[in-house]
């Protein structure tokens, strides 16, 4: 699936022309987001619930207790949307009215069910803990039978999605550009603290790969 969309769920309608289709895209802003935002509607009621997640191929794949809502909802075939947004910097012009944001995010359409495979589900599991922290599947213990059995998996098969980003500097109306207030863009990053050890952490444990300095 090189493109995406644009579908009737999935086509851009204000500022088109910050709209992407392409796989490529709507994928690299999918894998670098902490986490997805899943709406489904609950017995009328529109929800909106956040969530780690996985990608396996074009598919999606999120986690939970066995009986959760979001679960359960998620897996009844019915349809969702989940979106994930990457905040890089605030626009700030020298006037309200055209402060903004960089951005990059994506909405996906699809339907999901339950994965019921223990292999598959372990799978899934390890694209999530995965996309947390680069590595991390295989610094760990994996999870045991019992805790398999208490893990939900629901896979959400792509069906059409959209991309949508804004770059640059801020644009402020002619007339406001001799005022004497500061306008650009203040860069917003994600990135690691200094890591904190539990309390009863051997001594001597060496840090996760993904977060010694390099």
């Amino acid at each position: 699936m090189s493109v995406m969309g644009p579908g009737d769920r999935s086509r851009v309608a204000r500022l088109p022309g910050r709209a992407a289709y392409d796989r490529e895209t709507i994928c690299a802003i999918i894998d670098e987001a902490p986490l997805c935002h899943v709406g489904f509607v609950d017995h009328g009621q529109p929800t909106v619930i956040p969530t780690l997640h996985g990608r396996l191929g074009d598919t999606l794949v999120i986690h939970g207790a066995q009986r959760s809502r979001l679960i359960e909802r998620a897996a009844s075939g019915e349809p969702v949307c989940l979106t994930f947004t990457l905040l890089d910097g605030l626009v700030l012009a020298r006037s309200a009215f055209h402060h903004s944001v960089n951005y990059r995010s994506a909405v996906v359409f699809g339907a999901g069910w339950r994965v019921k495979e223990d292999e598959e589900k372990l799978a899934a599991l390890e694209a999530i803990t995965d996309r947390l922290m680069p590595g991390r599947w295989a610094e760990v213990r994996p999870p045991n039978p019992r805790e398999l059995a208490a893990t939900a998996v629901v896979a959400i098969r792509i069906e059409e999605a959209s991309a949508k980003l804004r770059t640059g500097p801020p644009v402020d109306d002619p007339a406001d550009l001799a005022l004497p207030i500061w306008a650009g863009v203040a860069p917003l990053t994600t990135q690691f603290a200094t890591p904190e050890p539990a309390e009863d952490l051997t001594p001597g444990t060496p840090l996760p790969r993904a977060l010694r300095p390099r």
